[in-house]
């Protein structure tokens, strides 16, 4: 348990020496990753989302690829394909960068809808399957996908369905402004990424996220999630609630931030504080709260108001 705790204060410390002043969505960043959790991170251009996951990939030593997303991306482009070798008379496959640790969506909602859903089988079940074979991606791996906000120039609105394939969303937003001076100042002779040292090995991160399994959450938890969860099935501003697997990640993702306190049982107060960024991006607004104004970050205020906290 101490040693998860210590291993997020080190991923989280050396992240901040590449991004200034946004420490919570840093420490929701490194709790998804220990959570074995896929992350999403929307925001206006240039706040720093991809140096963010270059930067967590030098962290943890983990094999990075980054795949630019664009209208004419296809789905061969991220998994890989067979290649005809004449000289042996065979099909070759080649690897995409799929196969990798920390693989980089860079833009994601620029692709179309069939690009985007390449990704379903990985972000799931950890498996590709081309021409009907499966193939295994390797130990850790996640998928952190930036996002422009959808009215953006170019931007498709991402499927629900991968959307709940995604445990958190987090948002940097724009830096203070002695922050900002910081940035500056820090840039002045090369980028911080050049100078930023790693602080854990995978093996480390592969061990945490075992340990968040042994985490202990109690049915009063288990069953203040699903109230949660039932609650937007039934919430009238609502087409579409949260899913099953909405459920799951909210129940992961609270052992994780547990373990990373030091704990090793998890509280209401965990699943509390995690219920805006792992319900939100799961919801599907009907027109009228859509076009009227309506968060989706304001439902999940309103139903955790509404749905009765355990003692």
């Amino acid at each position: 348990m101490g040693q998860a705790q210590a291993l997020h204060d080190r991923i989280h410390a050396n992240l901040e020496k590449v991004i200034r002043g946004k420490s919570q969505s840093l420490h929701l960043l490194v709790v998804a990753l220990l959570a074995g959790g896929n992350i999403l991170m929307e925001d206006v251009p240039g706040v720093g989302k991809t140096t963010l996951a270059k930067a967590l990939a030098q962290t943890v030593q983990g094999d990075f690829k980054r795949v630019q997303f664009t209208p004419d991306l296809l789905p061969t482009d991220i998994v890989g394909s067979s290649i005809y070798n004449p000289r042996e008379g065979s099909f070759d496959f080649r690897r995409g960068p799929v196969f990798t640790n920390i693989l980089l969506a860079d833009e994601i909602n620029r692709a179309s809808p069939r690009t985007q859903s390449s990704l379903l089988e990985a972000m799931s079940e950890r498996q590709v399957t081309i021409e009907g074979n499966g193939y295994r991606l390797p130990d850790p791996f996640l998928v952190l996908a930036t996002q422009n906000p959808v009215e953006f120039h170019g931007t498709y609105p991402l499927p629900e369905a991968q959307l709940d394939r995604f445990s958190v969303k987090l948002e940097l937003g724009y830096p203070a402004p002695d922050h900002e001076l910081e940035m500056l100042e820090g840039q002045r002779t090369r980028h911080p990424l050049e100078s930023l040292e790693p602080v854990a090995e995978l093996s480390e991160v592969v061990a945490a996220q075992e340990e968040v399994r042994k985490v202990r959450l109690e049915r009063p938890v288990a069953q203040y999630i699903l109230a949660l969860v039932q609650a937007s099935r039934q919430e009238p501003r609502l087409k579409l609630g949260s899913s099953p697997r909405g459920a799951i990640a909210l129940y992961r993702v609270s052992e994780a931030l547990a373990l990373c306190a030091g704990r090793d049982y998890v509280l209401p107060d965990d699943v509390k504080r995690l219920a805006g960024p792992v319900l939100a991006h799961r919801l599907c607004l009907d027109t009228k709260s859509k076009y009227g104004g309506t968060s989706k970050e304001s439902i999940v205020t309103d139903l955790l108001e509404q749905v009765k906290v355990p003692t």
